[in-house]
């Protein structure tokens, strides 16, 4: 006959050295029931994530020769998701090793499961944040290439507006200087389509056309017309 009480008080022993303060005894009769505390944390490093579960067996009458009732009593720093992940981890070492103790091994495997749950987590956050950071980089650049297109486009438009400006001052002083600079004499001689128009006045009306000697009038320049009339003033 098989002395189940007899594996289950040498195990319980073997997990006190193992386990010295993560285990604790919650009852010894009819059968023990104790939790074990299962961490990610290492050394007191407080930089690093800490998650935790806290995993509850109650041996049956038959343990080993079948599996520990257990239950997840706490956690920190995981998902509903996770702890479901881990459940299922326990059930099927339990189912493994049916015939064995298997509280250490469900233990092991389930410190390994949360050791691989907490960095999926940690890369996750990571993503997350970088997925953050981006948008914000993203948005900045957005902004300020924004900016940049609205400074080019004004100074753009501005170029183009003071050689504009430029262009017709320039036309503006040029007709100015040729309107002060020339005489009405000048302007005439100058102008000899109105000799043209004129001539072609006479023509229409039936007047006689006279032809002038321009030589008569090369003589003038030296004439001064100015101070003559300022003597019959």
């Amino acid at each position: 006959m098989t002395d189940y009480k007899e594996d289950q008080v040498g195990e319980i022993e073997a997990l006190e050295s193992i386990y010295v303060s993560e285990l604790t005894i919650l009852e010894t009769e009819p059968f023990h029931s104790f939790e074990i505390k299962v961490t990610t944390q290492e050394g007191n490093n407080e930089d690093e994530i800490t998650a935790f579960v806290v995993l509850e067996f109650t041996y049956t009458e038959k343990y080993p020769e079948e599996p520990p009732e257990m239950s997840i009593s706490s956690f920190e720093s995981l998902e509903q998701e996770d702890i479901d992940i881990i459940s299922q981890t326990m059930k099927e070492e339990a189912e493994e090793n049916v015939g064995m103790v298997m509280v250490f091994t469900i233990v092991s495997a389930v410190q390994e499961k949360l050791h691989v749950l907490v960095e999926e987590a940690k890369k996750r956050q990571e993503e997350k944040e970088d997925k953050r950071k981006k948008e914000l980089e993203e948005a900045e650049r957005k902004k300020f290439e924004g900016t940049i297109v609205t400074i080019e486009t004004f100074l753009a438009w501005k170029s183009k507006f003071d050689a504009e400006m430029q262009e017709r001052r320039r036309l503006e002083g040029i007709e100015e200087k040729v309107t002060k600079k020339l005489t009405g004499r000048q302007l005439f001689m100058q102008d000899h389509t109105l000799d043209d128009s004129d001539v072609k006045f006479l023509q229409e009306s039936g007047g006689a056309v006279v032809e002038v000697d321009e030589s008569l009038f090369q003589d003038m320049e030296d004439l001064d017309l100015d101070a003559e009339l300022d003597d019959e003033q």
